[in-house]
């Protein structure tokens, strides 16, 4: 018996999130924003929370400091209704945040990595990951002690019978390897955006970059921002278009779109059905400030599709 649907492994930080029409400037000029919130960061934070919302079971595997941040994450996911069991505590560290500047359909972010970085293969529970059914994994290059062993952590988790999906999101560093291909080819979902993507294949469009990457990996759902998404899996390609919605703040909307396609995944739907899905949940998240305020739940996601 598999009581935990999906089991997330990475990164914890708080976000800071200031929304307003301005620029930083230095030389100690102030400049006023419309609104700020304290809010649940990281992708792989709100991407489980996400998953929750739409009612599947959900465990997640990170580390955060002994400090009011920690305390602040883990005690919002629990509230989400995620499993923090696998939440290691750091005496040594501090928490990670993000400060986010948010313009709509852009913003700008400046991230303190602190327990982010930390998180090391023997501090995963195995307990947890052979009680579920699926395994994802965010911020790749991010979690600089854990990324050496990513291979060996999906080789363990297809033994206990998981699929895997991966989001890297962004390279700070703009390298784009750290063994990544070897992670690939044990990934059976993986959900770039276009620049990502087209980043990691060194591709000038997003066709020659997904005929680069399905040889690498089975199935990749590659997220378009407004554009809605496309998808392929071996041969067969999938377009759908985004949902139209008054954008408030765009803050982890991809992490939301891959809760959404990850349920239908699961729920072994057709290709274009949890493309849709995805695109939705995506949309519908972007109608407040911060990742995990307007995610949907499963019925108000069911009235859309």
């Amino acid at each position: 018996m598999k009581n935990i649907d999906v089991v997330v492994v990475g990164e914890l930080n708080a976000d800071l999130i200031l929304t307003g029409e301005v620029t930083p400037q230095f030389g100690q000029a102030e400049k006023l924003v419309d609104d700020a919130t304290l809010t649940l960061g990281s992708s792989s934070a709100i991407f489980a929370c996400g998953v929750a919302r739409l009612g599947l079971r959900v465990a997640f595997i990170g580390k955060i400091g002994n400090d009011e941040f920690g305390r602040f994450v883990k005690s919002y996911l629990e509230n989400r209704g995620v499993d923090t069991s696998g939440v290691v505590v750091d005496e040594q560290i501090k928490t990670g945040l993000s400060v986010i500047l948010s313009r709509g359909n852009d913003r700008a972010i400046l991230t303190y990595s602190g327990s982010i970085a930390a998180l090391g293969y023997e501090e995963i529970s195995q307990a947890l990951l052979a009680q579920a059914r699926h395994l994802h994994l965010g911020s790749y290059f991010l979690l600089d002690a854990l990324r050496p062993d990513i291979p060996r952590l999906f080789d363990q988790a297809h033994a206990y019978g998981l699929s895997i999906s991966l989001d890297t999101n962004y390279d700070p560093t703009e390298t784009w390897n750290s063994r990544l291909t070897e992670t690939l080819a044990r990934t059976d979902v993986f959900m770039p955006n276009a620049a990502e993507l087209r980043a990691i294949t060194k591709s000038a469009n997003i066709e020659a970059a997904l005929e680069a990457i399905i040889k690498q990996t089975p199935l990749v759902a590659v997220k378009l921002g407004p554009a809605g998404a496309v998808a392929r899996r071996g041969a067969e390609m999938v377009r759908v278009e985004s949902l139209s919605v008054a954008v408030v703040d765009t803050t982890g909307a991809g992490d939301s779109f891959d809760a959404g396609f990850i349920y239908g995944y699961l729920a072994n739907w057709e290709l274009p059905q949890a493309l849709r899905l995805g695109c939705i949940c995506g949309a519908l998240s972007t109608r407040a400030a911060g990742g995990t305020a307007a995610q949907p739940t499963w019925a108000e996601a069911l009235a859309v599709l």
